[in-house]
């Protein structure tokens, strides 16, 4: 199994917003940039939990792939919306840290969800013109929500990893 590396989305991204010989980058390229920068998250949140629950030195095996392919968009939509709640609701309070999920993966959970929008938004909207900027930004955030989710404590790392499972097998 070929693993994604999340830094090689990142780098994908920025030759696809360099400025051109004459005028400025095309609006696929700055649109996949965006796309990119995302996908780096999402992807990096798959190797984490594929090596939480099945281990790093399987990734060759198909119970890696299962648990990596089994985690989608809306279910690390879900948890990030939760994850930013004040108070969360009973189905993630067994896996919830007693503190919280803190400030790291607040900050991880919120990049996510404004990713999310931008690539939704970059891949899917003909309406909208967006900028270098705006996929300098992304590209960015998206390093950032990475260093916080690395940062964050294991106990918080292993919670969060644990409910986004909890999404594809409900306790009951």
């Amino acid at each position: 199994m070929a693993i994604l590396n999340p830094e090689h989305l990142f780098q994908q991204a920025e030759p696809l917003i360099a400025p051109p010989a004459a005028g400025p980058p095309r609006q696929v390229n700055i649109r996949r940039a965006i796309s990119a920068a995302y996908y780096g998250l999402f992807h990096a949140t798959l190797i984490a939990a594929a090596d939480q629950f099945v281990g790093k030195t399987k990734q060759g095996t198909p119970l890696y792939a299962l648990v990596y392919r089994a985690v989608d968009h809306r279910d690390l939509r879900l948890l990030c919306e939760e994850v930013k709640k004040s108070k969360l609701s009973a189905k993630y309070l067994p896996f919830a840290p007693s503190g919280g999920f803190g400030a790291n993966l607040h900050a991880f959970a919120s990049a996510v969800l404004e990713l999310q929008e931008k690539r939704h938004e970059a891949d899917y909207n003909p309406m909208i013109r967006v900028k270098t900027l705006d996929a300098q930004l992304a590209i960015r955030m998206a390093r950032a929500a990475l260093t916080s989710f690395e940062a964050a404590r294991v106990q918080n790392q292993d919670a969060f990893l644990t409910s986004l499972t909890s999404l594809l097998f409900p306790p009951r």
